[in-house]
């Protein structure tokens, strides 16, 4: 069967932005935008622009509510944010979309007819196609083979690899510009280039819907700009997008409009181009944004971490600074500033070529993680998959992973102190999991991360290094994050916190260090301690008169 072909200099009209004065207030008390082209009926804007409309979704399981009379609106040649925490029903209205669901209620209409059951399957075959987070494709395949898998090309039961190679060659270079030999193995394609063989798959199938849940989150940044690009492009060819992310920048840049949810329903739709990201963070989280940090009125006390001529070459050098107890330090600088290198150096990651690391004013090595865990220094890496928790491990099996000496008599593990102090943390940080021996794989990413905060916990360190740890989770559970930080500054604890959000360094840090080409740039406090100034001096623009080894 023939594909169809879509010309890429034939470029649709672009949605006008929401009219800010057609918006209806919701039952939240937050705008809701709701927009009509001008010189339309709705009904006329519906057939033409809407692709897909579910209205009045419900779906519980048992007493918890999952969805309550949740609306969503997917339109042709734009594309469709969706935010809110997790749990606010994100992924269980796309479920129902997917056909894994059955809603208790609501009506679906995709491309002008109402669908009463929905299969995996048949809304495939509607034009309704979804780029998972963790679906991949399989490595040992042709780049072709990916794109025609179940969808074989071939004259009876012989299948043609060489067709599907040719066909999935013309259709990147058609959609996307790309000359990427489809012979290639995915294993040799970057996460990116997956991504967008990912996408051809479905294009292969004549998709109209694309919903893309989490799709930057393996990226770097060139990666995620190339992503977009590819995204626009489809958008500008008329495809209707879905984008899911927790990353509010990336919303803002790609996104014609936002859709936000929050316990089980949607509280609006709105512009990004029109309304501030703090404005639909607040509607996400029912709070203004000055609210996600915590108030910081924590007495300062003698230096725990102390740091000294600290040089790795290639990376640093002459590193020094301070971190007092119950003091929250941040660190950033630019990709390739040697910021990270240094928490890894600190951490026993990497071996410094010299210098001095105190802890309570005893010199350590830090030649291994193992020594560093031993000496009251704890850390939290940013890829908490691969290397925070054992996601094949059990959340009691992860919590205690780095403090079973505390719960062991002659080699032998008491599993009744291990249980008490595991459920003790679980309470604590608010994890939510179904119980103590559940597998961590199950858990939702934020919830991930409190289990890997749980565990240094579990070890009671004197010093925290956290390496980007609110990456890839919600609103909601950055909060708790920041109020855990707050609360372990005010037990003493010496905590060095490295981000590359500055709205997060002002909110949560008593003093932001910058890093710029393997060196202090300076140390920022109080008024000092804004975005303008903590930007100039990443990119090398100006340093700051605070110093920079306080």
């Amino acid at each position: 069967m023939p594909l169809k072909r879509v010309n890429l200099s034939s470029t649709p009209p672009r949605r006008p932005a929401l009219n800010r004065a057609d918006e209806t207030t919701g039952s939240h008390g937050y705008a809701a935008a709701r927009h009509i082209q001008p010189g339309l009926t709705a009904m006329q804007t519906a057939k033409r622009d809407i692709a897909v409309s579910m209205t009045g979704i419900s779906k519980r399981f048992g007493p918890v509510r999952a969805l309550e009379n949740a609306n969503l609106e997917i339109a042709r040649g734009s594309i469709l944010g969706l935010v809110g925490q997790n749990g606010a029903g994100k992924s269980t209205i796309i479920k129902v979309l997917a056909g894994i669901i059955k809603p208790d209620s609501g009506s679906i209409v995709i491309n002008g007819e109402t669908v009463s059951t929905l299969t995996p399957a048949s809304v495939e075959k509607l034009g309704v196609h979804f780029i998972h987070q963790d679906r991949l494709l399989v490595p040992t395949a042709t780049v072709g083979e990916a794109v025609f898998l179940g969808h074989e090309i071939g004259l009876g039961p012989f299948v043609s690899r060489r067709a599907m190679e040719r066909r999935a060659a013309d259709l990147l270079k058609r959609f996307f510009g790309m000359e990427l030999p489809a012979g290639t193995l995915v294993k040799d394609l970057t996460t990116a280039q997956q991504k967008v063989v990912q996408i051809t798959r479905a294009l292969a199938q004549k998709a109209s819907v694309l919903v893309l849940d989490e799709p930057t989150a393996a990226l770097v940044k060139r990666e995620v700009d190339s992503l977009f690009d590819v995204l626009r492009r489809l958008r500008d060819d008329g495809i209707a997008v879905v984008f899911i992310s927790h990353y509010m920048q990336e919303i803002e840049k790609l996104c014609d409009r936002v859709t936000v949810m929050r316990n089980g329903t949607d509280v609006g739709t709105v512009d990004p181009r029109q309304t501030p990201i703090d404005e639909i963070i607040a509607m996400m989280i029912a709070r203004d944004v000055g609210e996600m940090f915590p108030k910081r009125s924590v007495e300062l006390g003698a230096p725990v971490l102390e740091v000294s001529n600290l040089r790795l070459g290639g990376s640093f050098e002459n590193i020094g600074f301070n971190v007092r107890a119950g003091e929250i330090v941040g660190l950033t600088g630019l990709l390739g500033s040697g910021a990270k290198e240094i928490v890894q150096c600190l951490f026993g990651l990497k071996t410094a070529d010299g210098g001095e690391v105190k802890v309570e004013g005893r010199e350590l090595s830090l030649s291994t993680p193992v020594k560093a865990v031993r000496d009251g220094i704890a850390m939290l890496p940013e890829d908490r998959r691969a290397h925070g928790v054992a996601l094949a491990l059990s959340v009691r099996e992860n919590i205690s992973l780095a403090s079973l000496r505390r719960y062991s008599r002659s080699g032998m593990v008491s599993r009744g102190a291990e249980n008490q102090a595991v459920d003790g943390l679980i309470k604590e940080l608010s994890i939510k999991t179904p119980h103590r021996d559940a597998l961590v794989r199950e858990l939702s990413g934020g919830n991930q991360q409190k289990v890997a905060i749980a565990k240094w916990l579990s070890c009671q360190s004197r010093v925290y290094v956290l390496d980007e740890p609110t990456v890839a989770v919600d609103v909601g559970a950055k909060v708790e994050i920041y109020n855990l930080l707050n609360r372990l500054a005010g037990e003493g604890a010496a905590i060095l916190l490295l981000s590359s959000d500055l709205l997060e360094l002002i909110g949560v840090c008593d003093r932001v260090l910058v890093v710029y080409r393997g060196r202090l740039a300076g140390s920022f406090s109080g008024p000092a301690m804004n975005s303008d100034a903590l930007l100039a001096a990443s990119s090398g623009a100006r340093s700051n008169a605070d110093g920079v080894a306080a």
